[in-house]
């Protein structure tokens, strides 16, 4: 079966997929992505990854001609169309092509399915290795706190990060407070609670950071959001990532040091749970 895409206003074969050599997005990586999951055919907090592209493209003023109603349907088309249930999604929206007349210019939507392949069972069970970031993050970028595609510098980061056999690196602000991994959220533990980098950091507000939050606040563990230096970090009882393709992924050091003993502690094992769980009810078969 020939795998098909999402272009634009209809299902396309990947191979005969093209975009205009002048997409703003090709040119100056003016465009923003979300990166999705499905679970028995059902797209995990769709919602929350449409408010953010909405909101995303409104703020940087990204050309969007497109209406939630038809997004969610084309989605869910690719889906059928790849016969996939659990599947890695992808959406990415562009202004479209600078050669139009900006009121007449159409906006780029693709959107990608394939096959989930999964993080190794033992990163979970283990925990994985995080680096520190040699790269800063500037507060006053306007493009941080939003996914766009302009994503090379996070790209370059992972490639530290996986040089080094890590799994994820860390980013701190030029005024060295932490932030976020390339990919990821980050929560620490300290004493039972939960401490995270607050949305203004800035930092992407994440929809499994966002779920993680909520299942927090709804399972009594102290959540604090708060500006958290490298003493936090190292200090940590637990520590873990964040996005809605890992879940939750916990933290077993941080280059040379250990997070506390070393082993998956308490508050992950039990936030995992509670993940798996919103994640059955959410995504049942058929719904």
């Amino acid at each position: 079966m020939v795998e098909k895409v999402f272009l634009n206003d209809k299902l396309v074969d990947i191979g005969k997929a093209c975009i205009a050599v002048t997409d703003s997005g090709f040119l100056y990586g003016a465009g923003i992505f979300e990166t999705m999951r499905s679970y028995n055919g059902v797209v995990f907090s769709l919602k929350d990854h449409l408010d953010r592209l909405f909101f995303s493209a409104k703020k940087l003023s990204i050309n969007n001609t497109y209406e939630r109603k038809f997004i969610t349907e084309a989605i869910y088309k690719l889906l059928k169309a790849n016969k996939l249930t659990d599947a890695r999604l992808r959406l990415t929206l562009t202004g479209g092509p600078m050669s139009e007349p900006e009121e007449k210019r159409q906006a780029t939507l693709l959107i990608t399915a394939t096959k989930i392949r999964p993080y190794p069972p033992e990163y979970y069970k283990n925990g994985v290795l995080v680096v520190l970031c040699p790269f800063r993050q500037n507060p006053h970028e306007p493009i941080y706190k939003h996914k766009t595609i302009n994503y090379f510098s996070r790209m370059l980061g992972l490639q530290f990060a996986h040089e080094r056999r890590a799994a994820e690196a860390l980013w701190f602000t030029i005024d060295n407070r932490l932030a976020e991994g390339c990919i990821s959220n980050v929560f620490l533990v300290k004493d039972s609670a939960l401490y995270t980098p607050p949305i203004k950091t800035p930092v992407l507000a994440g929809v499994a950071r966002k779920t993680v939050c909520q299942l927090a606040i709804k399972n009594s563990i102290e959540l604090v959001e708060k500006d958290l230096s490298i003493d936090d970090l190292l200090g940590a009882d637990e520590i873990f990532l964040t996005n809605v393709i890992m879940q939750i992924m916990p933290v077993s050091g941080v280059e040379k040091h250990t997070v506390g003993n070393g082993k998956v502690g308490p508050t992950v094992k039990k936030l995992q749970k509670c993940f798996d769980e919103l994640i059955k009810s959410e995504c049942r078969q058929g719904k």
